[in-house]
């Protein structure tokens, strides 16, 4: 087997947030920061991982034994040995991986070299490499289940949800190159060997709007996790059904928008819907009530980015507050 590298984009959900896990129409865009994986063979009969961060620094590095990946209906009681969360992690997603297709490893058993040597239970060497700081909240977790769903040829969509569950708009992002709607059929009934598409309704748009040099995302200096955000939204959500047909209302017509003015009325309109749904706040109400122009959390409350709509560069107010990641849209959006 030869060297092979595998990539998937990070990703930012502009509308939606929380009401897509409920069947809202969302816009979402891929990043042009991502996460690549490269795999290599070597010959030793192991699997080591290394993973690095933005600057190529490595954060994570682990050696597993090549039988416990390759079996892990023997060797899945050993996952609660490790102290390690993420070395845990990991190995989940690789079991839940080889579930799905458990003749993947198999194959590569026996290989030969390029002078036609055989090789005796080879491993693999794996290298993890993000483009982004891991406190964006662009998509550590889905671009590696991305990555190693395309490594290990299984649905990415169902490994996502075999592992850390969500809406799986991020996996659409990290498959696609441009900005999409994404829907969660309401008829679908959580079986997961559904056709897929049975299960969502993924739409490349045409999101460019002429005001765009007026668009930022800022970083609240800190990571929300998303899974907390879900669990508070399914304890605290109201009358979701009347706020979803707004909400598909108001992603249409962001992505046709002519006007800075008309997108900032949007954003305002959907913070104030997600905030009547949670019971909580609008970030602009809580940190920037002085700022002159509209301000519209991104995924969930609290943290990652936040999307500023001004008609003046907005960097020096964020800075001056602490907020030193200011980034124009045209250079996050892919």
């Amino acid at each position: 087997m030869k060297n092979k590298k595998i990539y998937s984009h990070g990703k930012l959900l502009l509308s939606g947030e929380y009401v897509v896990l409920d069947g809202a129409i969302s816009l979402a865009i891929p990043t042009k920061y991502g996460q690549s994986l490269e795999v290599k063979p070597i010959n030793e009969r192991k699997l080591i991982w290394q993973s690095l961060d933005d600057k190529g620094n490595e954060w994570f590095e682990h050696t597993y034994k090549f039988e416990e990946i390759c079996y892990p209906f023997i060797y899945e009681s050993q996952i609660e040995t490790y102290t390690n969360a993420v070395s845990k992690t990991l190995l989940k997603i690789l079991f839940n991986a080889i579930r799905m297709k458990p003749s993947f490893f198999s194959e590569y058993l026996d290989d030969y070299d390029d002078n036609g040597q055989k090789i005796d239970g080879k491993g693999f060497r794996i290298t993890t490499k993000l483009e982004f700081p891991k406190n964006w909240g662009l998509g550590t977790s889905s671009t590696l289940i991305n990555n190693i769903a395309q490594w290990t040829n299984v649905d990415a969509f169902n490994l996502l949800e075999k592992t850390f569950g969500g809406s799986g708009y991020d996996i659409a992002c990290a498959k696609n190159n441009k900005a999409i709607t994404y829907q969660l059929n309401s008829n679908y009934n959580e079986i997961l060997n559904q056709v897929q598409d049975d299960k969502m309704i993924i739409n490349e748009v045409n999101f460019d709007p002429s005001f765009k040099e007026h668009l930022y995302f800022v970083h609240l200096n800190k990571k929300q996790n998303s899974r907390d955000g879900i669990k508070h939204y399914h304890k605290n959500k109201e009358n979701t059904q009347s706020a979803i047909a707004s909400i598909n209302t108001i992603t249409l017509e962001m992505i046709t928008s002519k006007t800075l003015e008309h997108f900032q009325s949007l954003m305002v309109k959907h913070e104030t819907i997600i905030s009547k749904i949670t019971k909580q706040p609008p970030v602009k109400s809580i940190l920037f009530n002085d700022f002159e122009g509209a301000i519209k959390s991104l995924g969930a409350w609290g943290g990652d980015f936040i999307m500023v709509a001004s008609k003046h560069n907005p960097s020096l107010y964020f800075k001056d507050r602490g907020y030193e990641t200011v980034i124009p849209y045209s250079k996050m959006a892919l």
